[in-house]
């Protein structure tokens, strides 16, 4: 493998070519004459972002040998070692961080081509993939996009129950369920209502630890909360309290394991206070505090607004959710 040292692209772009040439360099740089094959660019990105050939592979609904064939032949006819094997899995080298940035930037531009032709495509009949936390898409979806296939059939529906958050200008999805307000730009975004939380626990963990009477006593309880997200971490700051991860004793960022640990009795977390108040089993603690809500945020990318079909699932979600949004909690 040749490895380049100094910059591989120049400043001034004399290099740069169009889309269809993948790399915005002259191949002939290299000793190149063909384009490279993009899918081979697709699994380096993949790979770079995700860690490792079985993460890229799950991201790109692949196998983990094609990623690894990918990841060969792009070395190959690039004549560069993009990646170092290590114990602890694939590091990329300095030429491979250099090729990232421009992968990355192929494949924007890429995305955009695509969004700004699916925005002019009219017909109302085709797919619309949507992403949402996985708690809205249990709790939350499953009756209102029953409700739009009977107005809808011709629509078919993808929905990425997942709290990572997907791209929406690398058209990981078309349509995002957010539980906060996007930054991104170059996307149209509503608000389309909000979600109570409430703080629960089993009753045989309370007989067993006690009730806590203010939020302070908290600190000598069991606390389920989340891991890398700091979305509870940052409610309790709005109650006053200044608290880290260590606060907690089990920590996850999957809501719904965090609610099915506090089903088992582990100890006290937060749910949506409709799904906790329709649970047997838990009892609400501090019915008297409130606790700060979470805005739902349905956002798509703004060359999608003119494409029918996203623009008809894009009203009818907005609808039902501030629908749901407006009922009444049943106790």
């Amino acid at each position: 493998m040749r490895e380049l040292t100094g910059p591989l692209y120049p400043s001034n772009n004399e290099y740069a070519i169009d889309i269809v040439g993948i790399f915005k360099f002259n191949y002939g740089y290299l000793g190149m004459t063909q384009p490279l094959d993009w899918t081979y660019l697709q699994s380096f990105t993949a790979v770079a972002e995700q860690g490792s050939l079985s993460a890229a592979a799950r991201a790109l609904g692949g196998s983990q040998p094609t990623m690894s064939r990918h990841i060969s032949a792009l070395e190959t006819e690039l004549g560069l070692q993009l990646f170092d094997r290590t114990s602890a899995g694939l590091v990329l080298t300095p030429t491979g961080t250099d090729l990232l940035q421009h992968a990355r930037q192929m494949a924007e531009a890429a995305s955009h081509l695509s969004l700004a032709a699916t925005g002019r495509v009219q017909a109302i009949a085709g797919t619309v993939r949507v992403t949402a936390s996985e708690s809205m898409g249990v709790n939350v979806l499953p009756p209102i996009l029953t409700a739009l296939r009977r107005a809808e059939p011709e629509i078919a529906v993808e929905l990425v129950a997942s709290d990572q958050t997907d791209n929406l200008l690398l058209r990981e999805a078309d349509i995002a369920v957010r539980m906060y307000r996007p930054t991104q730009a170059d996307v149209i975004t509503r608000k389309v209502g909000t979600v109570e939380i409430g703080m629960f626990a089993t009753q045989d963990y309370l007989e067993r630890c006690g009730y806590p009477t203010t939020p302070e006593e908290l600190g000598q309880h069991d606390l389920i909360g989340y891991d890398r997200s700091d979305q509870i971490i940052l409610g309790f700051r709005g109650l006053g309290l200044n608290v880290g991860r260590d606060f907690f004793s089990f920590r996850c960022d999957n809501q719904e394991v965090t609610w099915r640990m506090v089903k088992a009795g582990y100890g006290i977390g937060f749910s949506r206070l409709d799904v906790g108040l329709a649970e047997p089993g838990v009892v609400r603690l501090f019915e008297h505090i409130t606790m700060p809500q979470l805005p739902i945020w349905l956002t798509a990318h703004s060359e999608l607004k003119t494409s029918a079909r996203v623009r008809r699932v894009y009203d009818f979600l907005a609808a039902e959710l501030m629908a749901a949004a407006s009922t009444p909690l049943a106790v």
